[in-house]
């Protein structure tokens, strides 16, 4: 069983990822995580030094947390099924949260990419691991005649995880799941080899 410490500071992650998530980085304040958390500042201070700390503790998790979602979901006995497993699997994840927060790493591209390199360095590793891992994929499917093969597979994997990113964004906008469908229906389609 987990310390009291250890407890504490698993309470303060987790608070601190649904916070950032939906809010932000920059607008969640340590004012916010004591409220989410019903802990002191000192509690709060006692295990992160920082709120920079935090957050690179969370986008830490969130990272493994993501990378073993995009292994477990690319399964199937062709690449072409891992690809709609992979499709299938990244709907049903917003699906299930409602679309609310949306995706942590595109999220944190677009907000802090501009003003922190350190953060952007991070999520831009895990953009060209998930990019690398769909080419892969892709590039199988390629070999096979499953997908089209006069686009580069990682120019394909690029526009997948670009369409995936903005179908997640105009769902989480309009809070239904249509918007990321009709987005990969057309993935669907435009990874269909041409003729």
């Amino acid at each position: 069983m987990p310390s009291k410490g250890e407890q504490s500071r698993r309470k303060i992650l987790n608070a601190a990822a649904k916070l950032f998530n939906n809010k932000g980085f920059q607008a969640t304040t340590i004012s916010d995580l004591v409220a989410a958390t019903g802990m002191q500042k000192g509690s709060l201070y006692f295990h992160f030094s920082s709120k920079e700390e935090i957050v690179r503790e969370v986008l830490a998790e969130a990272t493994e947390s993501f990378l073993t979602f995009l292994d477990q979901s690319l399964y199937g006995n062709s690449p072409g099924a891992q690809i709609e497993s992979f499709f299938r699997s990244a709907l049903a994840k917003h699906q299930a949260a409602g679309f609310v927060g949306g995706c942590l790493f595109g999220n944190t591209a677009l907000e802090m990419s501009d003003n922190d390199p350190e953060v952007a360095g991070q999520i831009g590793k895990v953009f060209d691991v998930w990019i690398n891992r769909i080419a892969q994929v892709v590039g199988d499917a390629q070999q096979l005649g499953q997908v089209r093969d006069d686009i580069a597979a990682e120019a394909l994997a690029r526009h997948i995880v670009a369409c995936i990113e903005g179908g997640i964004m105009l769902s989480r906008l309009k809070k239904n799941d249509q918007p990321m469908r009709d987005c990969l229906d057309t993935l669907r389609r435009s990874l269909t080899n041409p003729g």
